[in-house]
Parts: structure tokens; C-alpha cells; sequence
């Protein structure tokens, strides 16, 4: 064992330090297999595999944690949102976690969920239950679940436009308005 990947792997948590690297080699545009990222970890190539089966596996750990991060950045320590037009925020936060994160968004969509691979299932169905938590709270009388497929599939549609270069805004307010105001939109439809 060498000493790199002695003092890489007894001072911290090997699993985060792959997923970090894994992370930084995805967003800065660089190809990796677990021996790729196990070099870039100052690690044995084996030791990932310690973690992770495969080069999937890896993937779906990275998409597990963009999906919990997203999260994170949907609920914001705010609360449910209490009318449409704070629920449009977590349309334009969606979209904005895409534009800064494409890489990773990718990632956590460029596949279906496995259902061999629970965290990845639950971290994606935690999504959902967020959204639908939220329209249940601001629309008690409407079929919540509907409603969360298609706000999400609406954020996520604007999100992927944007990324595929088929939409452009001058700045990240431009995108954030263009998302508001599509979502009010689409909700304000028979009201």
C-alpha cells in the first residue's frame, strides 16, 4: 500500500473523498472511470471498488448526492410555500441548480432509477413528495400528485432548454423571471 493512499484513505472518509473527486473531475469536464478518479485521489486503483461496484454505482452515488442537494436547496430552511408564487420559486431554484450544476444534472437524469439501487429511488421520490407537499399545501382541492408532475416537468423542461442552448437569457434574473412567469402561468390556467 503506498503512502498517498495510506494517508488518503486513514484521514477521512474515502467514500466522500471519491465522490468529491468524482465530483470535480465531472464538473470540470474531465471523462472518469473509478481508476481515473482513484488516481486523482492519491488512492490504489482497487480502492474504490471498496465503495463502489462500478463505474454506475459511482454515478448513482454522485446523482443521490445532487439529488439530496437539490433538496436542500428547494426546502432553503423556508417552509412550504404558502402561494403560487412562492411555489414558483422552487421552479426557478430547479432551474437555477441546473445552469450552476449541469454536469451533475445530468448525471442525476441522464438514467432511470434502478430500483436495485434504493437511495438513488428514494433520494428521486423525495423530490417528488417535496413537490407534492408543497402544491397540496397551497392547493388543498387539487390532485397534488398531478400537479407536482407537472410543475416539475415544467422546471425541468425550461432547465434542459437552457442547457441545450434552445432558450438564452442575458443574465440568471432573466432566467429566473422567464421561469416565474411560465409557471404562474401554467398554474393560473382555470382559475
Amino acid at each position: 500500500m503506498s503512502t498517498s493512499e495510506k494517508s488518503g484513505y486513514h484521514h477521512g472518509d474515502l467514500r466522500a473523498a471519491l465522490l468529491s473527486t468524482a465530483t470535480e473531475m465531472l464538473e470540470g469536464g474531465e471523462p472518469f472511470s473509478l481508476r481515473a478518479v482513484a488516481r486523482r485521489a492519491g488512492v490504489s486503483p482497487t480502492a474504490p471498488y471498496r465503495h463502489f461496484k462500478d463505474r454506475d454505482a459511482l454515478e448513482s452515488a454522485l446523482a443521490v448526492e445532487g439529488f439530496r442537494e437539490l433538496l436542500a436547496e428547494l426546502g432553503g430552511g423556508r417552509g412550504l410555500p404558502v402561494s403560487l408564487p412562492d411555489l414558483a420559486e422552487f421552479a426557478v431554484a430547479y432551474v437555477a441548480f441546473a445552469l450552476r450544476r449541469p454536469a451533475l444534472f445530468r448525471v442525476m437524469f441522464g438514467k432511470p432509477c434502478d430500483d436495485a439501487d434504493d437511495e438513488r429511488v428514494k433520494a428521486a421520490d423525495a423530490l417528488h413528495e417535496l413537490m407534492t407537499d408543497a402544491l397540496d399545501h397551497v392547493v388543498p382541492d387539487a390532485d397534488a400528485s398531478a400537479l407536482a408532475t407537472a410543475g416539475w416537468g415544467l422546471a425541468h423542461g425550461l432547465a434542459c432548454l437552457y442547457l441545450d442552448g434552445k432558450m438564452q437569457a442575458a443574465s440568471d434574473e432573466e432566467v429566473a423571471d422567464r421561469v416565474r412567469s411560465a409557471f404562474l402561468a401554467i398554474t393560473s390556467v382555470g382559475s
